[in-house]
């Protein structure tokens, strides 16, 4: 437990510190990312600027800046800041604490508490800061990387104001890295040399972690090349070395420090269209092995898995459909364990969305039916609202017809109603032309009989 009115900023300077903590920001205007909750005018930079925080919980992913954002926080308050770890607290010292802050609360004076990991506290743990929080003795920050939900106390919970702090962009990580390269805290001293295409693959690598990232610079640093100024001179024309030597970080020092190759491919280019497609092709095709491939070289590249559990998720309904729903069902999930848990480890949930969706029976139908009802719907955009089938809460619609003629599904002895739904142009058009595939014939089987039972009881 350390008690302290503000974090110890002023040794940021130190060299022997890793490059990760002489770089923390210092202030919002040094802060990267977050901009829904620190950007100009948004709430929690407000409440931070006005001094005026309340008790309040950082949710979101490592190195995304929720200690960071502590820190601001301490840095710029006149409350008592004491900053607790859930590691090496125990009930005891959460009690100590809380009793100096009632103390300091009876002369006037507010107490902060943050506390890091609060998902690692205990149930008592946790309730011994509630009394405290709810007499307002202490304004609670917690940070945490699991879900509050499931992680704290609902009480405490009920008191704390969620912030969910996102992944940090790929922009952000690059931002930070350039920052590091020219502040003094950084390498702003030395001469680093590091291409574009060097600072995008790192910022890859990182996978929105910050810490992540300036942790490898410092690493490639280190082990780069350091070329005496007169010689780097000779051999690099028109360019003049701005320090006694200059350090020159090459894609192989990447590779070297993440045991990792550089990005294959351009997100934005041909290629990383030519991948996807040849992974949802490859699926289509029922080639489970080419899509495990497919899928391996875009991860390995450094493509955003989110990115490929959207495709796949789509997948799942516009080639696999009805002829096996538990295809979208098991996308789905593969998209949350990737929202959830990130590279490396959510790369088997992919692989096994996308070898069920390769092995799984194909139906289009669904695809067909929407572009077929989409063209439709383009062509009749004024069609009016069949009256059976509007709403009428007031008295005036009732007055003109609108619902007259419903009839309540659920009422009827074979639970469908003889009543037109669609707009008069378009009476008796189908979209839905199901497939043979897997479970698609059960769903045929039933569409089929409920056309028949239309025909059957079609009014005169």
């Amino acid at each position: 437990m350390n008690q302290i009115s503000i974090f110890e900023t002023e040794n940021s300077n130190n060299s022997t510190q890793p490059l990760a903590a002489r770089m923390r920001p210092r202030s919002l205007d040094e802060f990267v990312g977050q901009k829904h909750l620190v950007g100009e005018g948004k709430v929690l930079r407000n409440l931070i600027e006005r001094d005026s925080v309340s008790s309040m919980i950082f949710w979101g992913p490592p190195g995304v800046g929720k200690t960071t954002l502590a820190q601001i926080i301490a840095a710029s308050t006149d409350a008592q800041f004491i900053n607790f770890s859930a590691v090496t607290s125990g009930i005891k010292d959460i009690k100590t604490v809380m009793q100096q802050a009632d103390k300091m609360t009876a002369v006037g004076a507010r107490t902060i508490v943050f506390v890091d990991e609060i998902h690692r506290f205990n149930k008592a743990q946790q309730d011994a800061f509630l009394p405290f929080v709810e007499k307002g003795s202490i304004v609670l920050i917690g940070a945490t990387t699991e879900n509050p939900s499931f992680e704290v106390n609902g009480a405490l919970l009920s008191r704390c104001k969620v912030f969910v702090l996102h992944q940090l962009s790929e922009e952000d990580i690059a931002e930070l890295v350039r920052n590091a390269i020219k502040d003094p805290r950084g390498f702003g001293d030395q001469d680093v040399r590091i291409s574009d295409d060097v600072i995008s693959a790192l910022s890859t690598f990182a996978n929105g972690d910050a810490r992540t990232a300036l942790s490898t610079l410092e690493m490639m640093v280190l082990n780069a090349d350091h070329i005496p100024a007169a010689e780097f001179n000779k051999s690099h024309d028109g360019e003049t070395a701005r320090a006694d030597e200059v350090i020159v970080v090459t894609t192989e020092d990447f590779e070297q420090c993440t045991s990792r190759k550089s990005l294959l491919y351009d997100k934005q280019g041909e290629e990383h269209y030519n991948l996807i497609s040849a992974l949802h092709k490859s699926m289509r095709n029922s080639d489970a092995d080419a899509a495990v491939y497919w899928l391996a070289r875009m991860l390995e590249s450094g493509e955003d898995p989110m990115y490929i559990a959207r495709r796949v998720t789509r997948f799942a309904a516009e080639d696999v459909g009805l002829a096996d729903p538990r295809a979208l069902e098991l996308s789905v999930a593969a998209f949350q364990a990737c929202h959830l848990i990130g590279m490396p480890e959510c790369s088997v949930h992919l692989t096994e969305a996308v070898i069920y969706n390769a092995l799984a029976p194909k139906s289009n139908a669904m695809e067909v039916a929407y572009m077929q009802a989409a063209s439709d719907a383009n062509k009749s955009l004024a069609e009016p609202v069949p009256l059976q089938i509007r709403n009428a809460p007031t008295k005036l619609m009732k007055e003109l017809d609108y619902g007259k003629g419903y009839i309540y599904a659920h009422d009827t002895e074979d639970k469908i109603a003889d009543m037109e739904c669609l707009p008069d142009s378009l009476r008796g058009t189908e979209y839905y032309h199901p497939g043979e595939q897997g479970f698609e014939p059960r769903f045929k089987e039933r569409y089929e009989a409920i056309k028949k039972w239309r025909e059957d009881h079609k009014k005169k």
